[in-house]
C-alpha cells in the first residue's frame, strides 16, 4: 500500500503541469501521483501518458470526460490506493526539503497506536512580481510536532484557516464522510476541506513551507474578475456548504466555532464578489443568498449577520457597501486574488 496518493486535476495543463509532477517525483515508491486529464483539448493527456509510462509503479494517468474541478478530484479519491490523499494543482508545486519531511512524518505516525486524519503544513502565495512570498502558517495555533485534537488548538484569527493547500486527509476518511464535489463547479475546495472536518479526530501539524499556491494568471479561478463572472458558482459551493454540516450538533465548541467562521469567510466572499461587480442582477443574487441562508437556519442566518464582518455586509446603501469591501482584505487572505 502506498502511503500518500497526490491526485493532480488537469485541464489543458500542458505550459505547466510538468513542473507540479517533476516536483512531486521525489517521493519516489511511497508516493502515488494520479494524474487526472479532465478532458483536456491540447497536449495534457500526452503528457500525463509519458509520466506514467516512464514511471508506471508511481504514476498513474486517468482520463475522463470534462467534469470540471471537483470531478477531478472525485476521481483521484476513488482511484487512491494510499493511506492519505493530498490534491497538488497542475500550476502549483511542493518544496523538496519540506515533502520529505512530511513524507517521514507520514511514515512514523502510521505505525502508530492512534489513527492520524489530518496532517497540515504550512503553503507559499507564489504571487506572480511580489519579491515578498506571504506564507500561512498556523504556528501559536496548532500545537507542533504532537498529535492533538480540535480541544488542543487556539483560536483562529480572522483570516487564518486551514486551506485545501494546507491539508492532507487520511483516504479513508474522505470516503467515510460521503465527501462528493459537485461536478462542473470552481471553488469547491472549500466543501474538500470544511465537509470532512467533523470526522477529524487526531491532527498533527508541521511547521513546514511545503505547498507552493501559484497567482497571478489571468485565467487563474481565483482572478477576482474571473471569480465575478463565476459568482453563481462561488453561491452554489456556499449553500452547499451551509447544508452539508449542521453546526449546532458539533460536540466540540473549539471546532464549532472554527467551522462557523469558515462559513462566514465563504459567505463574505460571495457577498464582496455581489457588491464589487457594482451590477444590480449581482446586488439581487447577494440578498437572494442571505434570504435563503435565512429561510434554511435563522439561528445560522443571525450567527452570520451578526458576526465582525456580517453586520459591514448587509448595511444599507453605497455606504454601506463601501465599510463592506474593508473586509475584502480579509477574504484576500483566504483567495489570494490575483
Amino acid at each position: 500500500m502506498k502511503l500518500l496518493s497526490i491526485a493532480i486535476p488537469c485541464y489543458n495543463s500542458q505550459d505547466y503541469m510538468e513542473h507540479c509532477i517533476e516536483s512531486l517525483l521525489p517521493g519516489g515508491e511511497d508516493v502515488e501521483i494520479i494524474i487526472v486529464d479532465d478532458g483536456s483539448k491540447d497536449r495534457t493527456a500526452e503528457i500525463a501518458d509519458s509520466y506514467a509510462e516512464k514511471y508506471p509503479t508511481i504514476v498513474k494517468a486517468i482520463h475522463q470526460e470534462n467534469g470540471g474541478h471537483g470531478e477531478a478530484v472525485n476521481t483521484g479519491i476513488r482511484n487512491a490506493t494510499g493511506l492519505y490523499f493530498k490534491v497538488v494543482d497542475s500550476d502549483d508545486w511542493v518544496d523538496q526539503e519540506a515533502y520529505m519531511k512530511i513524507l517521514e512524518t507520514l511514515r512514523e505516525l502510521s505505525g502508530g497506536s492512534e489513527v492520524l486524519d489530518m496532517l497540515v503544513s504550512n503553503f507559499v502565495y507564489e504571487k506572480e512580481g511580489a519579491k515578498h512570498k506571504k506564507v500561512m502558517k498556523y504556528n501559536g495555533i496548532l500545537p507542533e510536532n504532537k498529535m492533538f485534537s480540535w480541544s488542543d488548538a487556539k483560536h483562529f484569527r480572522k483570516g487564518r484557516y486551514i486551506l485545501m493547500h494546507s491539508v492532507i486527509y487520511r483516504t479513508q476518511l474522505l470516503r467515510d464522510c460521503g465527501l462528493e464535489l459537485p461536478k462542473h463547479t470552481f471553488y469547491v475546495d472549500n466543501i474538500f476541506v470544511y465537509v470532512p472536518l467533523p470526522y477529524v479526530k487526531n491532527i498533527y501539524y508541521l511547521n513546514v513551507d511545503f505547498y507552493r499556491y501559484f497567482i497571478g494568471r489571468e485565467d487563474q479561478s481565483v482572478n477576482e474578475k474571473v471569480m465575478i463572472k463565476r459568482i453563481d458558482q462561488q453561491i452554489k459551493v456556499n449553500k452547499i456548504m451551509v447544508e452539508a454540516v449542521d453546526l449546532w450538533k458539533l460536540p466540540n465548541r473549539k471546532l464549532r466555532k472554527y467551522m462557523f467562521n469558515y462559513l462566514e469567510i465563504i459567505t463574505i466572499i460571495s457577498t464582496i464578489m455581489c457588491i464589487r461587480s457594482g451590477t444590480e442582477e449581482n446586488l439581487e443574487k447577494k440578498r437572494e443568498l442571505w434570504k435563503y441562508i435565512k429561510e434554511y437556519d435563522i439561528r445560522l442566518f443571525h450567527r452570520l449577520r451578526n458576526g465582525i464582518m456580517g453586520t459591514t455586509m448587509n448595511l444599507p446603501g453605497k455606504g454601506g457597501r463601501k465599510i463592506s469591501v474593508a473586509a475584502y482584505k480579509i477574504s484576500q487572505k483566504v483567495v489570494g486574488f490575483n
